[in-house]
Protein backbone atom coordinates (compact mmCIF):
# COMPACT_ATOMS: atom_id res chain seq x y z
CA UNK A 1 0.00 0.00 0.00
CA UNK A 2 1.07 3.28 -0.79
CA UNK A 3 -0.47 7.54 -0.10
CA UNK A 4 -0.76 9.75 -2.44
CA UNK A 5 -0.82 13.32 -1.84
CA UNK A 6 -4.94 13.96 -2.19
CA UNK A 7 -6.17 16.73 -4.27
CA UNK A 8 -7.75 19.67 -2.08
CA UNK A 9 -11.51 19.66 -2.90
CA UNK A 10 -13.60 21.47 -0.89
CA UNK A 11 -16.50 19.50 0.15
CA UNK A 12 -17.47 21.61 3.39
CA UNK A 13 -15.67 19.35 5.39
CA UNK A 14 -11.95 18.08 6.36
CA UNK A 15 -10.50 16.26 3.71
CA UNK A 16 -7.80 14.14 4.00
CA UNK A 17 -4.27 15.24 2.23
CA UNK A 18 -3.36 11.45 1.53
CA UNK A 19 -4.90 9.08 -0.03
CA UNK A 20 -4.63 5.04 0.33
CA UNK A 21 -3.73 3.28 -2.81
CA UNK A 22 -2.69 -0.42 -3.84
CA UNK A 23 0.35 -0.12 -6.41
CA UNK A 24 1.21 -3.25 -8.53
CA UNK A 25 4.48 -3.24 -10.19
CA UNK A 26 4.29 -4.06 -14.11
CA UNK A 27 5.87 -7.40 -15.31
CA UNK A 28 8.24 -7.45 -18.55
CA UNK A 29 7.89 -4.29 -20.53
CA UNK A 30 5.62 -1.32 -19.50
CA UNK A 31 3.08 -0.97 -21.42
CA UNK A 32 1.61 2.17 -19.76
CA UNK A 33 0.12 2.75 -16.46
CA UNK A 34 -4.10 2.28 -14.96
CA UNK A 35 -6.07 3.77 -12.37
CA UNK A 36 -8.18 1.08 -11.28
CA UNK A 37 -11.24 1.80 -9.36
CA UNK A 38 -13.01 -0.36 -7.33
CA UNK A 39 -16.39 -1.58 -6.63
CA UNK A 40 -19.26 -0.37 -3.83
CA UNK A 41 -17.46 -2.90 -1.48
CA UNK A 42 -14.11 -0.71 -1.75
CA UNK A 43 -10.77 -1.97 -1.40
CA UNK A 44 -10.69 -5.20 -1.22
CA UNK A 45 -8.42 -8.31 -1.83
CA UNK A 46 -10.56 -9.31 -5.02
CA UNK A 47 -9.02 -5.49 -6.54
CA UNK A 48 -5.83 -5.99 -5.24
CA UNK A 49 -5.80 -9.27 -7.20
CA UNK A 50 -7.38 -7.71 -10.43
CA UNK A 51 -4.80 -5.33 -10.04
CA UNK A 52 -2.16 -7.59 -9.82
CA UNK A 53 -3.58 -9.49 -13.27
CA UNK A 54 -3.27 -6.30 -14.80
CA UNK A 55 0.32 -5.48 -13.78
CA UNK A 56 1.07 -8.90 -15.10
CA UNK A 57 0.33 -7.55 -18.36
CA UNK A 58 2.73 -5.16 -18.32
CA UNK A 59 0.39 -2.41 -16.68
CA UNK A 60 1.78 -0.17 -13.73
CA UNK A 61 -1.43 -0.23 -11.83
CA UNK A 62 -2.49 1.92 -9.23
CA UNK A 63 -5.97 0.94 -7.24
CA UNK A 64 -6.66 3.67 -5.05
CA UNK A 65 -9.08 3.48 -2.15
CA UNK A 66 -12.14 6.10 -2.55
CA UNK A 67 -14.36 4.67 -0.20
CA UNK A 68 -12.82 4.74 3.28
CA UNK A 69 -13.43 8.59 3.87
CA UNK A 70 -16.98 7.81 3.56
CA UNK A 71 -16.84 5.21 6.08
CA UNK A 72 -17.06 2.36 3.40
CA UNK A 73 -13.59 0.36 4.53
CA UNK A 74 -12.66 -2.49 2.92
CA UNK A 75 -13.57 -4.24 6.38
CA UNK A 76 -17.15 -3.28 5.97
CA UNK A 77 -17.05 -4.06 2.16
CA UNK A 78 -16.22 -7.12 2.85
CA UNK A 79 -19.18 -7.89 5.38
CA UNK A 80 -21.82 -6.18 3.10
CA UNK A 81 -20.41 -8.24 0.18
CA UNK A 82 -21.24 -11.51 2.75
CA UNK A 83 -24.77 -10.55 3.71
CA UNK A 84 -25.77 -9.51 -0.09
CA UNK A 85 -24.24 -13.05 -1.49
CA UNK A 86 -26.00 -14.41 1.25
CA UNK A 87 -29.80 -16.29 1.94
CA UNK A 88 -32.42 -14.00 1.66
CA UNK A 89 -33.13 -13.36 4.67
CA UNK A 90 -29.58 -11.95 4.79
CA UNK A 91 -29.83 -9.69 2.06
CA UNK A 92 -32.57 -8.33 3.53
CA UNK A 93 -30.85 -7.05 6.91
CA UNK A 94 -28.14 -5.84 4.14
CA UNK A 95 -30.25 -3.54 2.09
CA UNK A 96 -31.43 -0.96 4.73
CA UNK A 97 -27.52 -1.43 5.80
CA UNK A 98 -25.98 -1.11 2.74
CA UNK A 99 -28.04 2.33 2.07
CA UNK A 100 -27.18 3.79 5.40
CA UNK A 101 -23.28 2.95 4.79
CA UNK A 102 -23.51 4.07 1.45
CA UNK A 103 -25.69 7.36 2.07
CA UNK A 104 -22.54 9.82 2.65
CA UNK A 105 -20.94 8.75 -0.55
CA UNK A 106 -24.18 9.54 -2.77
CA UNK A 107 -24.14 13.12 -2.33
CA UNK A 108 -22.56 15.55 -5.20
CA UNK A 109 -19.89 16.81 -2.94
CA UNK A 110 -18.07 13.44 -2.17
CA UNK A 111 -18.84 12.81 -5.92
CA UNK A 112 -16.27 15.73 -6.52
CA UNK A 113 -13.82 15.11 -4.00
CA UNK A 114 -13.71 11.36 -5.08
CA UNK A 115 -12.96 12.85 -8.75
CA UNK A 116 -10.43 15.19 -7.41
CA UNK A 117 -8.74 12.20 -5.44
CA UNK A 118 -8.62 10.59 -8.67
CA UNK A 119 -7.16 13.26 -10.56
CA UNK A 120 -4.51 12.77 -7.81
CA UNK A 121 -3.89 9.49 -9.29
CA UNK A 122 -3.17 10.58 -12.67
CA UNK A 123 -0.28 13.39 -11.40
CA UNK A 124 1.18 10.52 -9.35
CA UNK A 125 1.38 8.43 -12.72
CA UNK A 126 2.32 11.28 -14.44
CA UNK A 127 5.23 11.53 -12.44
CA UNK A 128 6.56 7.88 -12.81
CA UNK A 129 9.20 6.91 -14.95
CA UNK A 130 8.92 5.78 -18.80
CA UNK A 131 4.70 5.69 -18.03
CA UNK A 132 5.22 8.99 -20.98
CA UNK A 133 1.83 9.81 -20.76
CA UNK A 134 0.25 5.88 -21.32
CA UNK A 135 -2.63 6.62 -19.00
CA UNK A 136 -6.02 4.79 -18.53
CA UNK A 137 -8.72 4.06 -16.07
CA UNK A 138 -10.47 0.80 -15.21
CA UNK A 139 -13.66 0.40 -13.12
CA UNK A 140 -16.37 -2.12 -11.75
CA UNK A 141 -19.90 -0.95 -10.63
CA UNK A 142 -19.00 1.81 -8.99
CA UNK A 143 -15.74 2.03 -10.41
CA UNK A 144 -17.15 1.66 -13.91
CA UNK A 145 -19.04 5.27 -13.17
CA UNK A 146 -16.09 6.67 -11.75
CA UNK A 147 -14.16 5.39 -14.60
CA UNK A 148 -16.48 7.77 -17.05
CA UNK A 149 -16.14 10.40 -14.41
CA UNK A 150 -12.43 10.77 -14.52
CA UNK A 151 -12.76 10.50 -18.32
CA UNK A 152 -14.75 13.29 -18.71
CA UNK A 153 -12.77 15.47 -16.31
CA UNK A 154 -9.24 14.52 -17.15
CA UNK A 155 -8.22 14.68 -20.60
CA UNK A 156 -4.60 13.03 -19.58
CA UNK A 157 -6.84 9.42 -19.85
CA UNK A 158 -6.24 7.81 -23.03
CA UNK A 159 -8.61 5.10 -22.84
CA UNK A 160 -11.71 4.13 -20.58
CA UNK A 161 -13.43 1.10 -19.76
CA UNK A 162 -16.04 0.16 -17.59
CA UNK A 163 -17.57 -2.99 -16.48
CA UNK A 164 -20.95 -2.46 -15.46
CA UNK A 165 -20.97 1.04 -14.59
CA UNK A 166 -23.20 4.36 -15.75
CA UNK A 167 -21.65 7.38 -16.64
CA UNK A 168 -23.04 10.17 -13.79
CA UNK A 169 -25.17 12.81 -15.18
CA UNK A 170 -23.07 15.54 -13.70
CA UNK A 171 -20.14 14.13 -16.16
CA UNK A 172 -19.38 16.56 -18.55
CA UNK A 173 -19.19 13.93 -21.64
CA UNK A 174 -18.53 16.96 -24.21
CA UNK A 175 -15.22 17.07 -22.60
CA UNK A 176 -14.21 13.38 -23.33
CA UNK A 177 -11.81 12.85 -25.78
CA UNK A 178 -10.93 9.54 -25.45
CA UNK A 179 -12.40 5.85 -26.23
CA UNK A 180 -14.63 4.49 -24.07
CA UNK A 181 -15.34 0.50 -23.81
CA UNK A 182 -18.07 -0.09 -21.90
CA UNK A 183 -19.01 -4.50 -20.53
CA UNK A 184 -22.46 -5.21 -19.19
CA UNK A 185 -24.31 -8.27 -18.83
CA UNK A 186 -27.46 -9.02 -20.26
CA UNK A 187 -29.72 -9.17 -17.88
CA UNK A 188 -28.27 -6.51 -15.66
CA UNK A 189 -31.91 -4.53 -15.87
CA UNK A 190 -31.18 -1.04 -14.51
CA UNK A 191 -28.23 -0.58 -17.01
CA UNK A 192 -29.73 -2.12 -19.89
CA UNK A 193 -32.39 0.03 -19.66
CA UNK A 194 -30.18 3.09 -19.61
CA UNK A 195 -27.78 1.64 -22.33
CA UNK A 196 -29.55 3.55 -25.26
CA UNK A 197 -29.83 6.75 -23.02
CA UNK A 198 -25.75 6.38 -22.57
CA UNK A 199 -25.49 5.14 -26.47
CA UNK A 200 -27.09 8.53 -27.61
CA UNK A 201 -25.12 10.87 -24.79
CA UNK A 202 -21.64 8.94 -26.24
CA UNK A 203 -22.43 9.65 -29.80
CA UNK A 204 -24.02 13.35 -29.42
CA UNK A 205 -20.43 14.12 -27.61
CA UNK A 206 -19.13 12.47 -29.88
CA UNK A 207 -17.20 10.01 -28.10
CA UNK A 208 -15.46 7.02 -29.62
CA UNK A 209 -18.17 4.36 -27.48
CA UNK A 210 -17.53 0.55 -28.02
CA UNK A 211 -20.05 -1.42 -25.53
CA UNK A 212 -20.25 -5.27 -25.57
CA UNK A 213 -23.47 -6.91 -23.82
CA UNK A 214 -22.84 -11.01 -22.44
CA UNK A 215 -25.81 -12.82 -23.10
CA UNK A 216 -27.33 -14.23 -19.77
CA UNK A 217 -24.71 -12.64 -17.70
CA UNK A 218 -25.73 -10.12 -14.99
CA UNK A 219 -24.13 -7.59 -12.97
CA UNK A 220 -20.47 -8.30 -11.19
CA UNK A 221 -19.92 -11.59 -13.84
CA UNK A 222 -16.31 -10.61 -13.55
CA UNK A 223 -16.06 -10.68 -10.05
CA UNK A 224 -14.72 -14.49 -9.05
CA UNK A 225 -15.18 -14.06 -5.21
CA UNK A 226 -19.06 -14.09 -6.03
CA UNK A 227 -20.30 -17.45 -6.77
CA UNK A 228 -23.60 -16.12 -7.43
CA UNK A 229 -23.11 -13.52 -10.29
CA UNK A 230 -19.78 -14.90 -11.57
CA UNK A 231 -19.68 -16.29 -15.06
CA UNK A 232 -16.15 -17.55 -15.78
CA UNK A 233 -16.58 -17.83 -19.57
CA UNK A 234 -18.27 -14.06 -19.88
CA UNK A 235 -15.13 -12.73 -17.51
CA UNK A 236 -12.24 -14.56 -19.48
CA UNK A 237 -13.97 -12.92 -22.58
CA UNK A 238 -14.07 -9.81 -21.13
CA UNK A 239 -10.70 -9.96 -19.89
CA UNK A 240 -9.53 -10.26 -23.16
CA UNK A 241 -11.76 -7.41 -24.79
CA UNK A 242 -10.00 -5.21 -21.94
CA UNK A 243 -6.52 -5.79 -22.71
CA UNK A 244 -6.97 -5.59 -26.95
CA UNK A 245 -8.89 -2.17 -26.02
CA UNK A 246 -5.99 -1.19 -23.43
CA UNK A 247 -3.34 -2.02 -25.67
CA UNK A 248 -4.82 -0.03 -28.99
CA UNK A 249 -5.46 3.10 -26.38
CA UNK A 250 -2.29 3.45 -24.84
CA UNK A 251 -0.40 2.68 -27.54
CA UNK A 252 1.77 5.56 -28.70
CA UNK A 253 0.20 4.67 -32.45
CA UNK A 254 -3.74 6.34 -33.00
CA UNK A 255 -6.11 4.04 -31.29
CA UNK A 256 -7.69 1.52 -33.75
CA UNK A 257 -10.79 -0.43 -32.43
CA UNK A 258 -10.06 -4.17 -31.73
CA UNK A 259 -11.95 -6.56 -34.19
CA UNK A 260 -15.03 -7.91 -32.76
CA UNK A 261 -15.60 -5.29 -29.91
Amino acid sequence: MILIPASAVDTGAHAPDQLSAYRAEPVGELRGALVLIHEIWGLVDHIKDVADRYAAEGYLVIAPDILSRGGVTPEVGLELSRLMAGTEEERTKAQPLMRERMAPVNVPEYANWAVGALRSVVDYLVAQPDVDGRIGVLGFCFGGSYSFALAAADRRIRGAVSFYGYPPETAELAHLDCPVLALYGETDERLMQSLPDVTRRMHDAGVQFISHVYEGAGHAFFNDTNKTTYRPEVAADAWKRSLEFLRGSLAPSEFVPPTGA
